[in-house]
Protein backbone atom coordinates (compact mmCIF):
# COMPACT_ATOMS: atom_id res chain seq x y z
CA UNK A 1 0.00 0.00 0.00
CA UNK A 2 2.78 2.46 1.01
CA UNK A 3 4.06 1.67 -2.40
CA UNK A 4 1.30 2.79 -4.34
CA UNK A 5 1.59 6.15 -2.23
CA UNK A 6 5.04 6.27 -3.79
CA UNK A 7 4.56 5.59 -6.66
CA UNK A 8 1.40 8.67 -6.74
CA UNK A 9 4.08 11.12 -5.22
CA UNK A 10 6.69 10.03 -8.29
CA UNK A 11 4.60 10.54 -10.67
CA UNK A 12 3.26 13.62 -9.97
CA UNK A 13 7.56 14.67 -9.09
CA UNK A 14 7.63 13.42 -13.09
CA UNK A 15 4.59 15.02 -13.93
CA UNK A 16 5.63 18.69 -13.23
CA UNK A 17 8.83 18.34 -14.83
CA UNK A 18 7.05 17.23 -17.77
CA UNK A 19 4.62 20.49 -17.62
CA UNK A 20 8.02 22.58 -17.19
CA UNK A 21 9.32 20.62 -20.33
CA UNK A 22 6.55 21.38 -21.96
CA UNK A 23 5.58 18.17 -23.01
CA UNK A 24 2.17 16.08 -21.36
CA UNK A 25 2.11 15.48 -18.06
CA UNK A 26 -0.51 12.45 -18.24
CA UNK A 27 1.64 10.42 -20.62
CA UNK A 28 4.68 10.54 -18.46
CA UNK A 29 2.75 10.05 -15.62
CA UNK A 30 1.67 6.60 -17.90
CA UNK A 31 5.42 6.36 -18.75
CA UNK A 32 6.49 6.27 -15.01
CA UNK A 33 3.69 3.41 -14.06
CA UNK A 34 4.36 1.23 -16.69
CA UNK A 35 8.46 1.75 -16.34
CA UNK A 36 7.97 1.12 -12.34
CA UNK A 37 5.85 -2.14 -12.65
CA UNK A 38 8.37 -3.44 -15.81
CA UNK A 39 11.34 -2.52 -13.70
CA UNK A 40 9.82 -3.94 -9.89
CA UNK A 41 8.97 -7.27 -12.13
CA UNK A 42 12.81 -7.77 -13.55
CA UNK A 43 13.84 -6.98 -10.16
CA UNK A 44 11.57 -9.43 -8.53
CA UNK A 45 13.01 -12.10 -11.33
CA UNK A 46 16.16 -11.26 -10.15
CA UNK A 47 15.65 -11.13 -6.59
CA UNK A 48 14.92 -15.13 -7.30
CA UNK A 49 17.48 -16.04 -9.40
CA UNK A 50 19.92 -14.42 -6.72
CA UNK A 51 17.81 -14.88 -3.53
CA UNK A 52 15.77 -18.47 -4.18
CA UNK A 53 11.82 -18.23 -3.10
CA UNK A 54 13.00 -19.29 0.60
CA UNK A 55 14.11 -15.08 1.17
CA UNK A 56 10.73 -13.59 0.52
CA UNK A 57 12.29 -10.54 1.63
CA UNK A 58 15.29 -10.07 -0.34
CA UNK A 59 13.24 -10.72 -3.08
CA UNK A 60 10.49 -8.29 -2.27
CA UNK A 61 13.09 -5.73 -1.54
CA UNK A 62 15.24 -6.63 -4.30
CA UNK A 63 11.89 -5.35 -6.81
CA UNK A 64 11.64 -2.51 -4.33
CA UNK A 65 14.59 -1.09 -5.41
CA UNK A 66 14.36 -2.27 -9.40
CA UNK A 67 10.66 0.09 -9.30
CA UNK A 68 12.52 2.79 -7.92
CA UNK A 69 15.30 2.75 -10.87
CA UNK A 70 12.67 2.69 -13.60
CA UNK A 71 11.00 5.99 -11.96
CA UNK A 72 14.82 7.22 -11.61
CA UNK A 73 15.51 6.22 -15.68
CA UNK A 74 11.84 8.08 -16.30
CA UNK A 75 13.22 11.01 -14.69
CA UNK A 76 16.52 11.11 -16.47
CA UNK A 77 14.72 10.77 -19.66
CA UNK A 78 12.78 13.65 -18.83
CA UNK A 79 15.41 15.96 -17.37
CA UNK A 80 17.44 15.39 -20.59
CA UNK A 81 14.73 16.69 -22.82
CA UNK A 82 15.06 20.59 -23.86
CA UNK A 83 12.78 22.86 -21.58
CA UNK A 84 9.75 24.48 -23.28
CA UNK A 85 9.78 27.43 -25.76
CA UNK A 86 9.46 29.66 -22.86
CA UNK A 87 12.75 30.72 -23.12
CA UNK A 88 13.85 33.96 -22.45
CA UNK A 89 15.63 34.58 -25.66
CA UNK A 90 12.21 33.83 -27.09
CA UNK A 91 10.79 36.62 -25.41
CA UNK A 92 13.10 39.30 -26.00
CA UNK A 93 11.31 42.39 -27.88
CA UNK A 94 13.31 45.09 -30.34
CA UNK A 95 12.64 47.44 -27.14
CA UNK A 96 14.32 44.98 -24.49
CA UNK A 97 17.84 45.62 -26.67
CA UNK A 98 18.22 49.28 -26.12
CA UNK A 99 19.64 50.74 -23.09
CA UNK A 100 17.05 51.94 -20.28
CA UNK A 101 16.58 55.30 -20.00
CA UNK A 102 17.88 57.01 -16.54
Amino acid sequence: MIEIIALFFLCRTNGRLAIKKGLPEKRWWLKTVIAWIVAEFIGVILGISLFGTANLYAVLGTGLFSAFGGYLFIRNLLEKMPDGMEDDINRIGVDDLRPPKI
